[in-house]
């Protein structure tokens, strides 16, 4: 009976062993964290949640995307966030904030916006060293939308020079989105600045995962 007693609490000793040392190997794998900073072509956008799943299943690992956006927001409120996004320690930061600053009802300046990016790159780059903080240019912008916003190419010239300059990432996603037929931009874009949040993930997470990743999708994936 006594053997027995021993060999029991061999077992549980070796079992709960087992349990510790899984607890430690998920602890050293966590996911791949990925913060969006941006407007409502990122809070509502479709995207963040599509480039999760498809980056996940091109690594075949845990990948975690967290959105910290706001409809209608500028840069002056990015400027806010800073605290906020590198707190959460992320591996990569994807950022946009051009369409908001470019509208002619906002009163803000080409200077003014670039100053703005230039102390958000900063910040982020100060508070989150260890992230790859990349830069985006959305979809077009038409109608009466891209009437409001007369500049707009000037706004995104200056976040990409900002983020080049400091050998950050930028993306644009206007050639992919201008190669659709006028009539499928339409129907993309109902309302002329927002995409529909399906096509915004059909047509921007495959371009995000090629560029962050490459061609380093695991056997058995192919990159989008």
């Amino acid at each position: 009976m006594v053997i027995g007693r021993q060999l029991v609490s061999l077992a549980f000793l070796f079992l709960t062993s087992l349990s510790a040392q899984a607890q430690t190997n998920i602890g050293e794998n966590p996911p791949l964290k990925i913060v969006a900073l941006g407007t409502s072509l990122t809070s509502r956008g479709g995207w963040p949640e599509m480039l999760e799943k498809t980056l996940s299943a091109c690594l075949q690992e845990p990948v975690a995307v967290r959105t910290v956006a706001l409809a209608g927001s500028t840069t002056n409120w990015a400027l806010g966030q800073i605290d906020r996004v590198a707190g959460e320690k992320p591996d990569i930061i994807l950022m946009e904030f051009y369409a908001n600053d470019a509208a002619i009802d906002r009163w803000m300046s080409v200077s003014t916006s670039r100053s703005n990016v230039a102390a958000i790159l900063d910040g982020l780059h100060k508070g989150a060293p260890q992230a790859r903080i990349v830069v985006m240019a959305m979809n077009p912008v038409f109608g009466l939308r891209g009437w409001m916003r007369p500049f707009l190419s000037s706004y995104i010239d200056a976040h990409r020079e900002e983020a080049e300059s400091r050998g950050m990432g930028f993306v644009d996603f206007r050639p992919a989105w201008n190669a659709l037929s006028e009539a499928d931009l339409e129907n993309a874009i109902p309302d002329g600045l927002h995409p529909r949040p399906e096509r915004a993930g059909e047509i921007m997470a495959p371009i995000l995962v090629r560029y962050l990743v490459g061609n380093g999708c695991k056997p058995g994936k192919t990159a989008p």
